[in-house]
């Protein structure tokens, strides 16, 4: 069997086995969780180099999506909080949280229009940026207190706009000054899938390691977390993929929306809510990502099928 027989096979369970590993070895992740940065900064860098600047529009499309996240955040906390504050809580993070910064390799990878996501990507993280101080200590009560607005704000702004920002400022400047260089890192856009492939392990790795230290008692509540975190992630992929319908661009729609930040949505949990509720976007790396190795398994079945 040659190698690129080999890579075709093994690459729509390249997801599902990235999150076993994560899981068996999750002790062990720890000493290699400082990559996480650098690897989502070079996957990021490797996809905004085949980006044109007519790639980004900004139009009703990304609204629309704004209204879902923000309004979608606020309206299930207030349904569920009557009920249970922490599986509130849990579920609003899973729906406040911005777009996965590795969502335009995967919507690449499936065909769908990676400028929109790129675009989508940006405002979202923006939008989380100013609006977690405010709509986090409300939703967090006295879990955040303590912690100023304009703390809170440059904490997540030097935690995200980076990874965001700078790959897309490296890959302008490549373009002005080395385009061939540019060129060359365009064309090899299959390497950014292994890399997300890599950080996948260390996020379910993490993830993993801190359920582990939650004590029995709390098994139920976090199984309930887990279960609004499957149903906050398939209602986003379907609300993306009718928003993007719209636009003749489901796959780009649904993993705006679907795809989340989860690594973020950990911290702003742990920082500001009931650090119980930070279990619901643990779930959701699980649940998005096993949406996702589906989309891709198709995707490579009807590639090979062509």
């Amino acid at each position: 069997m040659s190698l690129s027989t080999f890579r075709q096979r093994i690459k729509p369970w390249m997801l599902p086995i990235a999150m076993l590993l994560g899981i068996l070895f999750h002790e062990s992740i720890g000493q290699v969780a400082f990559l996480s940065r650098y690897l989502i900064f070079t996957m990021l860098l490797i996809t905004y180099c085949r980006l044109k600047v007519s790639d980004f529009h900004i139009g009703r499309y990304i609204w629309l999506l704004l209204a879902v996240q923000l309004g979608g955040a606020v309206g299930v906390y207030l349904l569920l909080s009557p009920i249970d504050n922490v599986i509130a809580q849990g579920a609003f993070i899973c729906v406040f949280c911005p777009t996965a910064t590795a969502a335009p390799v995967i919507t690449g990878m499936l065909g769908g229009s990676v400028g929109r996501v790129a675009v989508y990507s940006l405002f979202s993280h923006v939008s989380v940026a100013f609006l977690a101080p405010l709509l986090l200590t409300w939703v967090g009560g006295s879990a955040g207190a303590g912690i100023g607005f304009g703390e809170s704000l440059l904490t997540i702004a030097q935690t995200v706009l980076p990874l965001i920002l700078g790959p897309l400022a490296v890959a302008a400047l490549m373009g002005r000054f080395a385009p061939k260089a540019k060129a060359a890192v365009a064309n090899h856009q299959g390497l950014s899938f292994y890399i997300w492939a890599f950080a996948l392990l260390i996020v379910v790795g993490n993830s993993v390691s801190f359920l582990m230290k939650e004590p029995a008692s709390a098994m139920p509540q976090i199984f309930l977390l887990a279960l609004v975190a499957l149903l906050a992630c398939c209602a986003q992929f379907w609300a993306g993929r009718k928003i993007g319908a719209r636009y003749a661009d489901k796959i780009s729609g649904a993993q705006s929306l679907g795809q989340k930040n989860t690594v973020l949505a950990i911290w702003l949990a742990l920082t500001y809510l009931n650090p119980l509720a930070s279990a619901a976007p643990a779930a959701y790396v699980a649940w998005h990502n096993t949406i996702n190795s589906y989309q891709i398994y198709r995707q490579s079945r009807r590639t090979k099928n062509i």
